[in-house]
């Protein structure tokens, strides 16, 4: 299959509509996440060379910088989710005639299960990064584009929330509960701050509208 990063965006709606399980919701919190990335580089970029702000350029450029590094990983999870799930798939059509083909094919089934924890919970990770970078995107960018500071941030947020429902219905699947308590402590974690973040960002633009 085509990646679904080099797909124009009709290809990629239309394979996302279809009955195919994959690409599905982790893919989407993964594109979001990207989305809210770009749009914080539109600011910056705006904001870069401009007068009135020359004080905020050094910064700038390195906020710049931190998102686009975001930009590209998030691109690369969109593929990654994909493939995880299709991991998932493939260990569920292993054999399991003898008995040591029912455990090799648990085993595989919950490192499968693991892997397609561990890719939105990385796109979750990143998701709240972003939020670091749009609120200061949203106190020292180009205020003709603060309106994108916060579509940025809903954004991150919208693929945090995403990513975290994917996480949590692989979580349903894993024996390990260690790893499942780590993993679910994180997410509570993460939601928390980026609520807290995404807040204090839309108050910041509100004031500037």
């Amino acid at each position: 299959m085509t990646k679904l990063v080099k797909m124009n965006i009709k290809m990629f709606l239309d394979e996302l509509a279809s009955s195919s399980p994959a690409p599905g919701g982790g893919s989407v919190a993964a594109l979001s996440g990207a989305l809210g990335a770009a749009l914080s580089s539109m600011v910056c970029n705006l904001t870069r060379g401009k007068q009135g702000y020359e004080a905020a350029q050094d910064e700038i450029k390195e906020i710049l910088q931190r998102s686009e590094e975001l930009r590209k990983h998030l691109t690369e999870l969109i593929d990654k989710d994909t493939e995880a799930f299709n991991e998932v798939m493939k260990a569920l059509t292993m054999p399991k005639e003898t008995e040591d083909q029912k455990e090799h094919r648990r085993h595989a089934m919950q490192n499968a299960f693991k892997h397609a924890a561990d890719v939105p919970l990385e796109t979750a990770r990143k998701c709240t990064q972003i939020l670091d970078v749009a609120r200061i995107v949203a106190e020292k960018g180009n205020k003709n584009s603060i309106s994108d500071a916060a579509v940025s941030a809903l954004m991150a947020q919208t693929g945090l929330q995403a990513a975290m429902l994917n996480v949590r219905i692989n979580l349903c699947s894993i024996n390990d509960a260690e790893y499942v308590q780590k993993v679910s402590a994180e997410l509570d974690e993460l939601l928390q701050n980026a609520m807290e973040k995404s807040a204090e960002i839309l108050g910041i633009v509100e004031k500037s509208l």
